[in-house]
């Protein structure tokens, strides 16, 4: 199969002066001093997409994603290395870019299309299918400076995706606008993706990346980590999210040791904890008075396996493995699971689902499990967790993990809201009688 992008060794170099007066000393040294330092937004990266492939690029802000889009795109010139394009590009980076706020938005969608390489014959043919996905009536005759954002945004959404491209780059894009607008151009991506365009996007929604991404590429302050399928690189980004290189590095030497070598050399995985297959958040808040340590948790799907990872409409369960260091007379054992906000979705614990812990003593070790349905909308959520108790009346916290792991939920189908009701429908034609 062709490539319809090739980047090869492509290096964004910028830079850094710590005083304006530096660049003019700079340019002025007769002995060429140099007075800055090199900043590597880009790093000797290479990838290839090819034609008909939805590829993704995820990396933490700062690790060139961005960058990359705009050097294919030609908003910027490489420092060094080269990107060889193979077909017409529709691209939504700042979405609205290359928009002339003085002109109507008839105007901007006429220019923008001669700018792709489109004639007003082809243009016009086009027309009323981008009016109607902008749906932004009349004001589609008046100048862009007036335009809300929002309307700002339908616009643009609605020229890039509706010229039928041979390759649409897009970065955040579908982030914008409300609920149902989202929607609209979510299914308007899935036609054009089933209809053979190559699609290269840039999201922190890992959701949309899992859902739509037949291949992903990793970054790191502008370095490449590694590329693979979408949920095996999700998973690797966590780890950078959460500070845990050193796994990180574990799980990329083994990808790339084709020796069998590593396979010899594991180790048994007898006793190995179960929070070492997931992402802990190393920045996460925990405190108690140390009667109780919950040393060890999982987030298991409905097939058994580890992962932070769960998917809308099926089983999860969580897990608790709790040590305890003294004599407690009936222990509660708590999940919560939260939004980014910090606001309490669900939870429950022990005492609410009427299962009593006899009195424990010190030494114990319990293991809890939770097993519930997801019916959280796809997005990015937060387990807590906690082992408490009631003495003398008093609520006493033993140990309490607060954002201790995320959870991320991918959904085919998302609905107004945080929770999905799970509505039956039934529509039936009603027969008038004449």
């Amino acid at each position: 199969m062709e490539n319809a992008i090739t980047v090869t060794n492509v290096s964004k170099v910028y830079k850094l002066y710590d005083k304006p007066v530096d660049r003019l000393k700079e340019a002025l040294n007769p002995f060429h001093r140099e007075y800055h330092k090199k900043f590597y937004a880009l790093n000797d990266l290479s990838f290839q997409v090819k034609k008909g492939e939805t590829v993704g690029i995820i990396g933490t802000n700062g690790s060139g994603k961005s960058t990359i889009l705009k050097i294919i795109t030609g908003v910027l010139l490489p420092t060094t290395g080269d990107v060889k394009v193979d077909g017409v590009i529709s691209a939504l980076l700042e979405l609205g870019a290359g928009f002339n706020m003085e002109y109507t938005g008839i105007e901007n969608i006429y220019m923008n299309g001669t700018m792709m390489g489109f004639s007003k014959k082809q243009m016009d043919a086009k027309l009323q299918d981008i009016l109607e996905f902008a749906d932004i009536g009349d004001f589609v005759y008046q100048p862009v400076k007036t335009y809300s954002s929002g309307m700002f945004v339908r616009l643009a959404f609605a020229l890039a995706i509706n010229v039928e491209p041979e390759i649409l780059i897009v970065d955040e894009a579908l982030s914008v606008g409300d609920v149902f607008f989202q929607s609209k151009c979510y299914r308007r991506m899935e036609e054009i993706r089933k209809n053979g365009t190559t699609i290269l996007m840039v999201t922190h929604d890992m959701g949309s990346i899992i859902k739509y991404c037949d291949r992903v590429v990793l970054l790191n302050k502008g370095n490449f980590v590694a590329e693979g399928a979408p949920g095996h690189m999700v998973d690797l980004y966590k780890k950078i999210l959460a500070n845990q290189m050193d796994s990180l590095q574990e799980e990329l030497t083994e990808m790339n040791d084709f020796s069998g070598e590593s396979e010899k050399k594991k180790p048994k995985t007898h006793g190995k904890l179960m929070k070492e297959s997931l992402t802990i958040n190393a920045g996460r808040t925990e405190y108690g008075d140390g009667r109780a340590q919950i040393y060890d948790l999982g987030l298991f799907d409905q097939r058994g396996n580890l992962t932070n990872l769960l998917l809308k409409g099926e089983e999860f369960t969580i897990k608790e493995k709790i040590r305890f260091a003294a004599d407690i007379q009936m222990p509660i054992f708590t999940y919560t699971i939260k939004d980014k906000k910090g606001t309490d979705l669900s939870g429950t614990n022990t005492m609410f689902e009427g299962t009593d812990i006899k009195p424990v003593k010190s030494g114990d070790e319990y293991e809890v499990s939770f097993t519930q349905k997801m019916t959280l909308q796809g997005g990015e959520y937060l387990l807590s967790m906690s082992c408490t108790g009631f003495e003398l009346g008093e609520h006493v916290v033993y140990h309490r993990l607060y954002d201790v792991a995320n959870i991320t939920v991918i959904s085919n189908k998302n609905t107004v809201g945080v929770f999905d009701m799970e509505s039956r429908v039934e529509a039936v034609k009603v027969e008038i009688d004449t």
